[in-house]
């Protein structure tokens, strides 16, 4: 069975053993650039107050707010401008709290974005057993979960791979969750710029950062959660 359910909640609702988390912007997209380059990425909780000495322990740099514009941030651009990084703490209010969360419960935790999807579904079909696929989504001032529609797009993205694969057994949600990417894929660009997170990151300033997005398909990298880490995984090819 191949499942797809929405933020933290849903994540536990469906975790399989195999549960695969999804944040276009930025969480799983950032991870994809950081791990294809070889930094290990160390998931954190947004806001904690920990976050400076956990980097510390481990010889890491720690991710800061977008915001600062200095530095490595949770920002993809700013990854794939960063030298000298070898290991990094990056933390996030969704897909970063999610993906440790499920880790918690002991199940494997593997990051997928647009531009990994194909490689993403290529390793979960080598794998073979139930999956879960969980869209992040944003949070509303309120603290309630807002989907977001890039994620729906990422899911999609790695459910419509899975069924080109030869993949069945998807649940109903997953099945609207890949028909959404499939309607969108010959606009998604465009489409990405214009979501309401996309115009965020547009009009503060990161349209790079919604460039890098969109990079459909140009990662053969999978992130998977080991211990505390984010290591790459390659797949056997295109």
């Amino acid at each position: 069975m191949i499942r797809f359910e929405w933020g933290p909640t849903g994540a536990a609702a469906i975790a399989a053993p195999t549960t695969v988390v999804v944040d276009v912007l930025s969480f799983t997209t950032t991870l994809s650039v950081a791990v294809e380059r070889g930094i290990t990425v160390y998931p954190f909780r947004w806001k904690d107050d920990r976050a400076e000495a956990y980097a510390a322990e481990r010889d890491a740099v720690l991710a800061r707010g977008r915001s600062l514009r200095d530095g490595v941030s949770l920002s993809p651009a700013s990854v794939r401008a960063a030298v000298g990084v070898e290991r990094l703490v990056l933390p996030s209010p969704n897909g970063s709290a999610i993906s440790l969360g499920l880790a918690e419960t002991g199940v494997t935790v593997v990051g997928a974005a647009l531009r990994n999807a194909s490689a993403v579904a290529r390793w979960l079909h080598e794998r073979g057993g139930d999956v879960a696929v969980v869209a992040a989504g944003e949070r509303w001032p309120d603290g309630t979960l807002r989907p977001a529609v890039e994620d729906l797009w990422g899911a999609g993205a790695v459910l419509a791979s899975l069924v080109d694969l030869g993949v069945d057994g998807l649940s109903p949600e997953a099945q609207v969750a890949e028909q959404a990417f499939r309607a969108v894929e010959p606009r998604l660009y465009d489409e990405l710029h214009a979501c309401a997170s996309g115009e965020e990151l547009v009009t503060a300033g990161f349209p790079e950062d919604v460039a890098v997005a969109a990079e459909l398909d140009d990662s053969d990298v999978v992130p998977v959660l080991v211990a505390d880490a984010f290591v790459v995984s390659r797949t056997a090819g295109r």
